[in-house]
């Protein structure tokens, strides 16, 4: 049996399925497809597990900054699988099947949040508190990591949105708990 997705999904992919369409319409220019699936890749662990692993060369109580990271990244990730799980709201590319284009596999069925936008903002948000001088390089990324998802046609607006908010959320409860 099939989930039945929540109404107001329903209501949101109609409001958001033309500018899904329209953004993955700029996938025919292969340079910009590229770019984003490049993004989209890069986001899905190497350059967070990297960040974490530099650490200690970093900063100097980088040790506990990977133990910081790693045990958010973690809570981040069982908060986000429950409530992809739970609220089984399809992908753009599947609910309007030929409308949207898809320029990239997606690893999954469901869209709602972006987990690739969750760990772009959250880990921003602690390069900004513990390393700025990183900001010129992550920011751009994370930014181009949330535009990958929408542009690649895995993700509406609203699943980046909300992906967004959740990351910030775990980074602010990280810093809070760090002290």
């Amino acid at each position: 049996m099939r989930p039945r997705p929540l109404v107001v999904f329903d209501r949101l992919d109609l409001l958001e399925w033309r500018l899904c369409q329209r953004v993955t319409r700029l996938n025919l220019f292969r340079p910009w497809r590229i770019l984003l699936q490049a993004a989209s890749r890069i986001g899905d662990w190497p350059i967070w597990v990297l960040l974490i692993a530099a650490q200690p060369w970093l900063q100097p109580d980088g040790t506990w900054r990977m133990v910081q990271y790693t045990s958010i990244a973690l809570l981040a990730m069982a908060a986000y699988r429950l409530i992809k799980t739970r609220l089984c709201r399809e992908r753009p590319f599947i609910t309007y099947l030929g409308g949207v284009h898809c320029g990239e596999p997606a690893r999954d069925r469901y869209s709602f949040p972006s987990g690739h936008t969750m760990h772009a903002v959250m880990f921003s948000v602690l390069v900004a508190a513990h390393t700025p001088w990183l900001l010129p390089l992550v920011l751009p990324l994370a930014l181009l990591i949330a535009v990958s998802r929408v542009g690649l046609g895995l993700h509406y607006i609203s699943d980046v949105l909300a992906g967004a908010a959740m990351g910030y959320g775990f980074a602010l409860l990280s810093l809070y708990w760090a002290g």
